[in-house]
């Protein structure tokens, strides 16, 4: 089946990224050619083995590998230490060692739980990320983040552990109802407000786009922003968090019921609120974030039901909040952005009361 190959690679690490349909009927051909070992584990939430876990599990077996699928819960609630020793135990007991590698096919959550366990067992083995959802295609699969939550706030626990290879199965996309798709078009716009504000007009405009080309383009944004900077050092990297600051924050004090893309959704348009106050954005482009949003059906504003004087407590606690400052992603204008260490408490507390 032929696929788009976007090459990744920086300080230390190299890695395709493969975009097509009906690459997970080929998922053992593909790791073949890159591995030579035979026992590996596939992670997977119980939903994606349901859907694809015979799929990808029979094409390793005719490619001679020798799997074992470990299956987790769906949802935030899998993304806990004690998730990541179960999983490391069940390992252990099939007999992996640090010549084997991980699998993780499923979203976000799998991404996350599976690049853990596979930079923490034996000190590091290889992953393999099979990305099952829009949002897991354009952003989470790509750039070797990976991370648990604990009671404090979100991806607090983690490591940067890059994947070896990524399968972009665009024919999964078919299986998510509308509200899973809607993830992926937040960080999509995300994309696009802090890199490609053509991408916004296309999205706006209504221009047909072809599914797997958008995918790409976005792919080889963050791409671009990881090779620079995979590690979050020099604050290219930084850029992706755009509205993640505020987003982590509404989803922690959400209790993670609300879904992730929704709560960036929300801090994208708090973030805006941010940007025309310290860095010039102007009104009209920030009802066009809103306007844009609203039209993928993402929410705008904030329930009353969220306390939005807990959502300030959170944010103290992010990874971005260091000795007393807040690096915050600003946006000039669309198609551009940069950190700012100017944003203040206030500033966010009267982004938040906008909402």
């Amino acid at each position: 089946m032929k696929s788009e190959k976007i090459e990744i690679s920086g300080n230390g690490f190299r890695y395709q990224v493969l975009v097509g349909a009906g690459l997970m009927a080929e998922a053992g051909e593909l790791i073949r050619e890159r591995f030579a070992g035979s026992h590996c584990a596939i992670i997977a939430d119980e939903n994606c083995v349901r859907l694809f876990g015979a799929r990808v599990q029979d094409n390793l077996v005719e490619q001679g590998f020798q799997p074992v699928t470990i299956v987790i819960s769906p949802g935030e609630n899998s993304k806990s230490l004690k998730a990541i020793e179960r999983i490391c135990d069940k390992m252990i007991a099939a007999g992996l060692d640090r010549t084997s590698f991980i699998v993780g096919l499923g979203g976000g959550v799998v991404g996350d739980v599976s690049g853990f366990v596979a930079s923490i067992f034996h000190r590091g083995i290889p992953h393999i990320q099979v990305p099952t959802t829009l949002l897991a295609m354009v952003d989470s699969a790509i750039g070797g983040k990976t991370g648990v939550n604990v009671q404090s706030g979100k991806n607090l626990i983690g490591a940067f552990h890059h994947p070896s290879l990524v399968i972009a199965d665009v024919d999964a996309l078919d299986s998510l109802p509308p509200q899973e798709l809607r993830q992926g078009y937040a960080e999509i716009i995300k994309h696009g407000i802090i890199r490609d504000a053509e991408m916004l007009r296309d999205l706006r405009d209504e221009k047909a786009m072809d599914r797997a080309k958008l995918i790409c383009r976005n792919i080889a944004i963050k791409a671009q922003i990881v090779s620079m900077d995979d590690r979050d050092i020099s604050g290219e990297r930084a850029l992706l968090n755009f509205g993640h600051t505020i987003g982590h924050a509404i989803e922690r004090v959400a209790d993670f019921e609300m879904p992730h893309g929704e709560c960036v959704s929300l801090g994208m348009v708090a973030a805006c609120h941010v940007s025309i106050k310290r860095a010039g954005l102007s009104a009209e482009e920030l009802d066009q974030v809103v306007g844009l949003l609203q039209k993928f059906d993402l929410p705008t504003q904030l329930s009353r039901e969220i306390r939005r004087r807990q959502i300030l407590e959170t944010i103290r606690r992010d990874k971005k909040f260091e000795r007393g400052e807040i690096r915050f992603v600003v946006v000039p204008r669309l198609g551009s952005a940069h950190v700012s260490r100017e944003v203040t408490m206030e500033d966010l507390r009267e982004a938040i009361a906008q909402l």
